[in-house]
């Protein structure tokens, strides 16, 4: 009988399996970052009040707050303070370092001191995780009493941009496993019950797909699923030059393995049981592939 194949047998299923068990795993890492990520961030907020309130105790102010810490950017957020206060370069230099040391996220980053009423900038340096490219002036000086805001902007190389990096590189990857997947599983023609087209007249030889059967002279001979299904390639383009490479890769491909000797071996056994109608022959087209020849 011949069977309908289900587009998901052999290597399709393997591919099938693969592309899933990735598409799982970009996810489930995906969730995982993004919790860590958040958890780091709300950490690096902490850490910013700290220095916030660090700055206040070396300017002699144990009282006053530290705003809340403001997000003005997706890589920079804002220090502001309650009262006014000075501050000594060197030191928010050093506390800076010493605190956002303690940031996993931290690589790279630039310290802006803003001057409230019109926002010019006070003071400012770079700090890097290569010593040498830090980029820090005018240490030793203590600037006056005033309204100042603190900007920091850190490198977008922490792991957000690396959570994003990998969700797209993963989702491009799945993208291209599936369309080699779709690519590789080609729907093979089949006969449906009931369908006219599973009965074949090959010359005076009438083939019955359906039920793996060929009737030559009132001789009834039965074929196998493979023989069936390679006659059915040739039935349905009588007379046309049918690529080796085509028949091994319609018939055997789904069972992940394609002998080249095997095709030889069914072509063999349904010339012989062609052999009662002279007029039919499956010959070789050299170089190409088989014909199914049928006479006048």
């Amino acid at each position: 009988m011949l069977n309908s194949r289900n587009l998901l047998s052999g290597k399709g299923r393997y591919l099938f399996g693969f592309m899933l068990l990735l598409f799982i795993s970009v996810i489930c890492a995906a969730f995982s970052m993004t919790d860590s990520a958040d958890f780091d961030i709300a950490r690096r907020e902490v850490l910013l009040r700290r220095i916030g309130h660090e700055i206040l105790l070396q300017s002699g102010d144990s009282t006053s707050r530290v705003l809340p810490v403001k997000k003005i950017a997706e890589n920079e957020y804002q220090i502001r303070f309650e009262n006014d206060l000075t501050f000594q370069t060197d030191s928010l230099v050093n506390t800076t370092q010493r605190l956002l040391a303690k940031d996993p996220l931290v690589s790279d980053y630039i310290v802006n001191v803003l001057n409230c009423g019109n926002s010019s900038v006070v003071y400012g340096y770079a700090i890097s995780k290569n010593k040498k490219d830090d980029i820090v002036a005018c240490k030793g000086r203590r600037q006056p009493v005033a309204c100042y805001m603190i900007n920091i902007k850190f490198k977008p190389n922490d792991l957000t941009a690396v959570k994003k990096e990998y969700l797209l590189g993963g989702l491009s990857f799945l993208a291209f496993i599936g369309f080699i997947f779709l690519r590789s599983v080609k729907p093979r023609k089949t006969l449906h019950e009931g369908e006219h087209s599973s009965m074949f007249t090959l010359g005076s030889v009438l083939f019955d797909a359906k039920n793996q059967k060929l009737i030559i002279n009132d001789n009834t001979i039965d074929l196998t699923g493979t023989e069936t299904r390679v006659l059915l390639i040739f039935a349905l383009s009588p007379n046309e030059i049918i690529e080796r490479s085509r028949l091994q890769k319609e018939i055997w491909e789904d069972e992940g393995v394609i002998v080249g000797r095997s095709l030889d071996m069914f072509i063999s056994k349904l010339r012989k049981k062609l052999e009662l109608e002279p007029n039919i022959n499956i010959v070789v087209i050299r170089g190409k592939g088989y014909k199914l020849e049928i006479s006048a």
